[in-house]
């Protein structure tokens, strides 16, 4: 009773305080902070009233002393999704870390990944950001980790699920949520006896936290617990880059998927077992 008692929630914090819960104290320090109004030009114009920091916190500071960049998505912004300004902002903050490292200053990257992907209301500006996110976690993922966690309780989704694979780990809680599609467009497009966007159960089954870690889609599985996940990145901060990256496991996957038959109502067990095959 003591132990849960002295828990404090990850899940419940906004991005800002996410962040800065993250870092060694003293270090925090925000770029392109809201009272610097970069904001999305586009949502006044569809008559959404936008957000200073357009969702999007991106921190530098240092975990374990580690120098260390932090993007935090705010997932009570407009779903966590992603347009033209925080998809730059993430980008850009990537690419800086990169020349960092090329410039001998060892920076790593966490992105905190709670978004439903691409702002629909600015399609084709935050497809080419997350286009641009992608690039730069492959670019600086050769120097140092770039650490993804999920935690919920939006999930992860999108092109930005695409950003979680290519991340060097990926951290989960029970409460995460990782997929392509999300529920509802995979009801509206399969039916709603291929997939009941109500029921949670089974989507938890298939794409939760706990589930992704099984099948291998995910490196650590944590409580919702801000020093357990706190504790879990410095550890895998000072691990280094691993072996192989997962997204260069691409035969290892589609071997997997070409054993599934696809006819029979999918379910967790299933999934779990064929991920779990010989990855030589």
């Amino acid at each position: 009773m003591t132990d849960l008692l002295n828990k404090h929630s990850f899940v419940e914090l906004g991005a800002r305080q996410r962040a800065k819960a993250l870092l060694d104290a003293g270090t925090y320090r925000e770029l392109i902070d809201p009272f610097q109004r970069v904001m999305s030009p586009w949502l006044s114009r569809q008559g959404v009233v936008p957000q200073a920091d357009d969702g999007v916190v991106i921190a530098k500071g240092n975990i374990a002393g580690l120098p260390v960049v932090v993007a935090a998505i705010e997932g009570n912004f407009q779903g966590g999704s992603l347009g033209e300004v925080g998809g730059a902002k993430i980008a850009g903050a990537l690419e800086l870390a990169a020349e960092d490292n090329r410039k001998g200053i060892p920076t790593r990257a966490v992105l905190l990944l709670e978004t439903g992907g691409v702002r629909l209301q600015e399609a084709n500006l935050g497809l080419a950001a997350i286009a641009d996110i992608h690039a730069a976690i492959v670019d600086l993922r050769q120097y140092q980790p770039v650490i993804g966690v999920v935690a919920g309780s939006v999930g992860c989704f999108g092109g930005m699920s695409i950003a979680a694979g290519l991340c060097s780990y990926l951290v989960v809680t029970r409460e995460a949520r990782l997929g392509l599609n999300g529920p509802q467009v995979i009801e509206q497009e399969a039916g709603l006896e291929e997939y009941d966007s109500r029921d949670r159960p089974f989507i938890w089954s298939l794409t939760g936290g706990e589930q992704r870690f099984n099948s291998g889609l995910a490196d650590r599985y944590v409580a919702d617990d801000v020093a357990q996940i706190q504790q879990t990145i410095t550890a895998l901060l000072q691990q280094g880059l691993p072996e192989q990256q997962r997204s260069r496991q691409v035969d290892f996957y589609l071997s997997r998927l070409a054993e599934l038959d696809a006819a029979p109502q999918i379910d967790a067990a299933t999934v779990r077992d064929l991920y779990q095959g010989d990855r030589s």
